[in-house]
């Protein structure tokens, strides 16, 4: 019995120290992660430069009459400096690299809280409402901004089906920013940054043959893609806002069509937005003008630019 008694009791011994080491591993590991998140969070958004702080402007900051949408095609293919000096108006190009329709959705619900500009163009990409993984995994560009913008929640939610869970820590918004975190607050990174409110000029041009440009039609749709253009279309009407969709152009030989860019066209027309497609557009397939297959260079931005603006102008709205 006093054996039984001995053992019983060291048990409990042992379960307590079990649990009092598990609280205090649970302790520093909240208090890590607060601190180092924290530090992160403070470093990310002291940036002055690059590409997060482009984020964080078009989010945060933006105050221009003309605000421009996409992904590198925008970024690479509108140049603000020539819509102001055509339409009289303050501009912006906040598009992001590699960014899908639902993060220019969620960029458009922070800046519409704050203020209402007059034009938006949004420009939309071949395969823009494809079904990919991908998509989803850019939406962690915008983890940094879950805690302090709401509006934004539900899309970046769809990244993952444990991200509510995920974004309990203060580390993770940041974890796979680090690097560039520590780089985007260096001088060098203010001096080596090439961008023009927002623009990313590419000065090279095509050396190559041009060929036809040909790719499978046969793709799955993605509806949330779908629903977050019609949302962006509908936001805007919503906020008296001159919407134009635009599809800038590609370097091919030959013409082609792409479902996407078909669906596009079809819902801009039912709601009365005006789409411009310039995929196929002649005048503008020389290899001069171009950077590679799907981005203009410095010349071909200035033409393609002050094409829009004279579309712009043509508007009777405007």
């Amino acid at each position: 019995m006093i054996l039984e008694k001995l053992i019983y009791t060291l048990q409990k011994r042992n379960c307590w120290f079990f649990i009092i080491k598990l609280l205090v591993f649970i302790l520093l590991v909240f208090i890590l992660d607060f601190s180092i998140g924290n530090t992160l969070r403070y470093f990310y958004f002291r940036q002055e430069s690059s590409l997060q702080y482009q984020t964080t402007y078009a989010i945060e900051k933006s105050k221009e009459d003309i605000l421009i949408f996409g992904s590198s095609r925008a970024c690479n293919n509108y140049m603000p400096s020539i819509f102001e000096e055509a339409l009289g108006q303050s501009s912006y190009n906040v598009g992001r690299y590699g960014s899908p329709i639902l993060y220019h959705l969620a960029v458009l619900k922070s800046v519409l809280k704050r203020y209402r500009p007059k034009i938006i163009i949004l420009d939309l990409n071949l395969r823009e409402f494809e079904k990919t993984e991908d998509s989803y995994d850019m939406l962690s560009s915008l983890l940094p901004y879950y805690k302090n913008h709401p509006e934004m929640r539900s899309i970046i939610l769809m990244k993952g089906k444990y991200e509510r869970l995920k974004l309990l820590s203060n580390i993770y918004p940041f974890n796979s920013e680090m690097l560039t975190i520590a780089v985007g607050n260096t001088e060098m990174n203010k001096r080596r940054h090439d961008d023009l409110k927002g623009f990313i000029a590419l000065r090279d041009k095509w050396k190559f043959p041009v060929k036809d440009y040909s790719f499978s039609q046969n793709y799955e749709l993605d509806s949330n893609k779908l629903q977050a253009y019609k949302t962006f279309i509908s936001n805007c009407k919503n906020a008296k806002i001159k919407l134009f969709v635009v599809c800038s152009p590609y370097l091919s030989k030959n013409r082609f069509k792409d479902s996407s860019i078909e669906i596009g066209k079809q819902i801009a027309k039912k709601e009365n937005v005006t789409f411009l497609d310039y995929s196929n557009y002649i005048p503008l397939i020389d290899s001069t003008l171009f950077h590679d297959n799907p981005h203009l260079n410095e010349d071909g931005a200035r033409l393609f630019s002050n094409l829009i603006t004279s579309e712009i102008l043509k508007n009777p709205d405007f």
